[in-house]
């Protein structure tokens, strides 16, 4: 019998991913996993018919894919109805509205970008799902291959010689191939959709996941505000000007999300998967608990051990995530102060991201990457001590190039940054003086160039450390949970 009742009407009783895939396999009307007995020794005529089943599934899918993405999306969709997912009402799609015109308004005076050229959106979970796809694929892709490979190459090796025997020599690897990709496949809809019924916005994992559209997800929202002793207008708004502060960001500075994609997929290409684990899984498959092939995969099939280009990738994307998350900080508290609950909204968006939801952290635990932005307070004193010295379109200048951005070294010194890096953001007069005057040997050892004295503690006199070329892989992963809590600023 199945481990679960099959779904009601009202999407209650919701199905195991797997017992799913397995009845997918076998057929709706044909046998189950749970009428199988342990040892899987079955007589010869059934197990043909099972594997025809088996065969002709494989054979409707795309072969040189690594995940069947239309199973995944499906089984997310699933997700997201299970939970419930009612249309987006015209009242909702009014008030969404009218807070992101709202939101624009306020950020207006707070930062150097324009209003992002798109038009506002009300997303129910399932638009939501779909809206994102092509972004989770892109992230997802170079791991599900590695995951499903050697899922395919552990279950080939548990399989008994006599059993192909016994199936007039069909290929069983490449239908063992197959159901990797539907494992892996489930699991990922699995994330996505509870990811589905988590989010509050397009943005809300730290990068707009659908390009160029912006939108809020109303339910999600509702579920939220719930508990919270808070007007659901403040609780709206106060996310509306969130979303509107990332839609302008990220319209501003064009290099920017596919700076991040770029950097996730990079980590990702180098994950090495952990074939002793993999093998444990294939070893303790049982076709009667489908449900645990479920939670061993969740539970992480990722080599602990990094390369150092992985660690290098990582600090990267860890700073920027964090120079996004405090920059959309800062500029949503000043832009809110007219909301009397901003300060506690502010607060718990900050927990909020550095925690993650259920959802999100199996997506972490699928993919070996979790997007936390890790310092992302000392990203937010660093803007704020940016914009005091050098104003607001100063501040958003440094998104002008990924050399620009601050390091980890410069979120841990925001005043050395300004010696470091002052000439990156100087005039072009400025510029050409500071070059006749070096070039004239007017510097003196262990002076920057920029500055009326020597930098005070340099101990780098040849400047080799203020290289922009190499400011990107500056940080390392193991300084982001080290955080100082002198510096931690007050998020009011």
């Amino acid at each position: 019998m199945p481990s679960n009742p099959p779904n009601d009407e009202n999407g209650e009783n919701p199905k195991d991913p797997f017992q799913e895939m397995f009845e997918r396999l076998l057929g709706s009307g044909a046998m189950k996993p749970g009428d199988m007995p342990a040892g899987m020794p079955v007589d010869p005529q059934t197990m043909s018919m099972m594997f025809q089943q088996i065969q002709s599934m494989m054979s409707s899918s795309s072969s040189d894919e690594p995940v069947n993405w239309d199973l995944a999306n499906q089984h997310a969709r699933q997700v997201a109805s299970q939970k419930g997912d009612p249309s987006v009402t015209e009242r909702q799609k009014g008030a969404v509205s009218d807070a992101m015109k709202l939101a624009d308004l306020w950020l207006q005076d707070n930062t150097a970008f324009d209003e992002a050229p798109v038009m506002p959106a009300a997303w129910a979970r399932a638009e939501w799902i779909e809206a994102t796809w092509e972004t989770w694929k892109e992230m997802s892709a170079p791991v599900a291959a590695s995951v499903s490979q050697a899922m395919s190459e552990a279950l080939t090796q548990q399989l008994p010689p006599e059993l192909s025997q016994a199936m007039g020599g069909a290929d069983l690897s490449g239908m063992l191939s197959g159901a990797g990709s539907m494992m892996f496949g489930m699991q990922l809809g699995q994330a996505v959709g509870g990811l589905s019924c988590e989010v509050l916005s397009s943005s809300d994992v730290g990068i707009p996941l659908a390009a160029k559209r912006t939108a809020l997800v109303p339910s999600n929202i509702a579920e939220f505000s719930e508990g919270l002793d808070l007007p659901a207008s403040d609780v709206l708004l106060y996310l509306a000007i969130r979303e509107a502060a990332h839609a302008r960001l990220f319209h501003g500075v064009p290099w920017l999300r596919q700076h991040v994609l770029d950097l996730i997929t990079a980590f990702a290409s180098e994950i090495h998967i952990d074939m002793e684990r993999i093998e444990s899984i294939a070893r303790d498959l049982d076709p009667t608990d489908p449900s645990g092939v479920q939670d061993a995969l969740a539970s992480g099939v990722f080599s602990p051990e990094m390369t150092p280009q992985q660690e290098a990738t990582l600090a990267r994307l860890e700073t920027v995530l964090a120079l996004v998350e405090g920059w959309v900080n800062r500029v949503t508290v000043a832009s809110t102060v007219n909301i009397p609950s901003a300060p506690a909204l502010t607060e718990m968006m900050a927990r909020r991201r550095a925690e993650g939801g259920p959802a999100e952290r199996t997506f972490g635990s699928l993919v070996g990457l979790e997007l936390r932005p890790r310092r992302m307070r000392e990203a937010a004193t660093f803007w704020d001590y940016v914009a005091e010295q050098r104003g607001i379109t100063e501040r958003d200048s440094l998104w002008e190039s990924p050399e620009l951005l601050p390091t980890n070294e410069d979120l841990d010194d925001p005043q050395g940054f300004e010696e470091r890096r002052g000439l990156l953001t100087a005039s072009d007069e400025e510029m050409d003086a500071a070059l006749e005057k070096l070039l004239a040997g007017g510097y003196e050892a262990g002076q920057e160039p920029g500055t009326d004295s020597p930098a005070q503690g340099d101990d780098d006199p040849q400047g080799t450390s203020r290289n922009p070329d190499t400011d990107g892989n500056a940080g390392h992963a193991g300084d982001d949970d080290q955080d100082d809590p002198g510096t931690t600023p007050d998020e009011n």
